[in-house]
C-alpha cells in the first residue's frame, strides 16, 4: 500500500523564519534551471540566506546551490551504500541554524539506515543521532523535516518486510518524531518511550505542514493506489492490510489517492492552500487543493511529461518552488542536462 501521510503537528511557534505567510501561486510556465548534470538529487533544505543544500543519492555528496545557480560541494558523507533506492536520501536544516549551524542527513549504510548531523562550518565532523533502521534496496523511506514544534520527523519504509509496518516494536513502516538529538520527546508521541508517531506505512517519502500545523505526507503504494494522508499521533494507515481506501475502522483512509502509474509520489510541499507532490512514475507535479478541515479537493496535474521523473519539491524562503528531477535513478530516460534543479518563481 502506498500511502501519503498527513500528520497533525503540535501548536507551536516556528523557530526559524520560513516561507512567506502569504503564499503566491508559482509560475510553472517560467522555470529557471539552477543546476544540471546532477546524480539523483534527493533531499533539499534551505539556509537562511536563501541558498539550498541538496543531497545526491548515489554520489553521497551534499551540494550548496544558490538562487543564482552557483553550485559547490559541501561534503561527501562517508559510509553511504547506494544500491537500488538506497543511498544518501533526506536532508533537513536545523530550525535554530543561526545558533547551532547544524544540518541533518538520512542515509543508508551497508547495515542500516541512519540519521546523522554535522555543522556546516565543519562538515567532516559528524554525529549519528539515530541508527539501526532496517535497510533494503527498496522501501527505505528517507525524508526528514523539522515540524513547527521544533521536532525532527522521519519517514521510514518497511524495508520490504510488510509485517514491520504493523509491528509497534519496529521503527520501520513508520513516521518517527524525535528531538533534534535523536531522543524521544518529553511529550506528544503516542507510545511511551518510543519514537513512533504513526504506523501502517509502506514507503512514505513526503512531509509537509500547513499553516494550522497539520502534517501531510506522500506515500508509495504497491500495485494499485498511491496516497496522501493526514497524519494523527498514533494513527494506523493500514499497510499491508489496506492499500488506498478501505472499510476497516482500525485504519485511517487517505485524503487523496492516485493510481501508481499516475504518481509514485516522493517529495511534498505546501504553498498556501495547495499541496504540491512530486511524482516519479507519473512524471508530473500534482497540485492538491487543501480544505480548511484538512481534506483535499480534486488534484490537478501540472508539468506533465515536461521534465521526466520528479523527486523533490520544496518552497523557498522567497516563495519560489524548487523541483528536482530523478531521471538518472535507473528508472528514467535522462536528457543531456539531467538531473536538474528547477526554480519556479512566484507569480507577480
Amino acid at each position: 500500500m502506498r500511502r501519503t501521510i498527513i500528520a497533525l503537528g503540535l501548536s507551536a511557534t516556528l523557530l526559524v523564519s520560513g516561507p512567506p505567510a502569504l503564499a503566491q501561486e508559482p509560475d510553472l510556465a517560467n522555470p529557471r534551471v539552477l543546476a544540471t548534470g546532477l546524480t539523483v538529487p534527493w533531499g533539499l533544505g534551505f539556509l537562511p540566506d536563501g541558498s539550498a543544500l541538496v543531497t545526491e543519492r548515489n554520489s553521497a555528496r551534499v551540494l550548496r546551490i544558490t538562487p543564482g545557480g552557483t553550485t559547490t560541494t559541501v561534503t561527501t558523507i562517508p559510509g553511504v551504500s547506494a544500491t537500488g533506492e538506497a543511498g544518501l536520501l533526506g536532508l533537513a536544516v536545523s530550525p535554530t541554524f543561526t545558533q547551532d549551524n547544524l544540518v541533518y542527513v538520512y542515509f543508508t549504510t551497508a547495515s542500516d539506515n541512519r540519521i546523522a548531523r554535522f555543522r556546516l562550518d565543519t562538515p567532516n565532523s559528524r554525529q549519528v543521532i539515530l541508527s539501526g533502521l532496517a535497510r533494503a534496496s527498496t522501501h527505505d523511506g528517507g525524508r526528514i523535516k523539522f515540524g513547527p514544534d521544533g521536532m525532527l520527523y522521519a519517514t521510514v519504509g518497511d524495508a520490504g518486510v510488510t509485517a514491520n509496518a504493523q509491528n509497534p516494536q519496529s521503527r520501520n513502516g513508520k513516521i518517527l518524531r524525535m528531538r533534534p538529538d535523536g531522543g524521544v520527546p518529553a511529550s506528544g508521541n503516542p507510545f511511551a518511550g518510543s519514537l513512533v508517531y504513526s504506523l501502517g506505512h509502506r514507503n512514505p517519502q513526503g512531509l509537509a505542514w500547513d499553516d494550522q500545523g497539520r502534517l501531510y505526507a506522500a506515500e508509495f503504494g504497491q500495485n494499485t493506489w498511491d496516497e496522501v494522508n493526514l497524519i494523527v499521533a498514533g494513527g494506523n494507515y493500514g499497510w499491508p492490510t489496506v492499500e488506498g481506501n478501505g472499510s476497516d475502522t482500525r485504519f485511517r483512509n487517505p485524503i487523496t489517492v492516485w493510481s501508481t502509474a499516475q504518481a509514485s509520489p516522493s517529495g511534498a510541499a505546501i504553498d498556501g492552500r495547495n499541496l504540491y507532490v512530486a511524482a516519479l512514475r507519473g512524471q508530473r507535479l500534482w497540485q492538491v487543493p487543501l480544505t480548511g478541515a484538512g481534506g483535499a479537493g480534486t488534484p490537478i496535474a501540472r508539468l506533465q511529461n515536461q521534465y521526466g521523473r520528479l523527486r523533490t519539491v520544496e518552497r523557498a524562503p522567497d516563495g519560489a518552488l524548487w523541483v528536482t528531477t530523478s531521471n538518472r535513478d535507473g528508472r528514467g530516460t535522462p536528457a543531456g542536462a539531467d538531473d536538474r534543479i528547477l526554480r519556479f518563481p512566484p507569480l507577480v
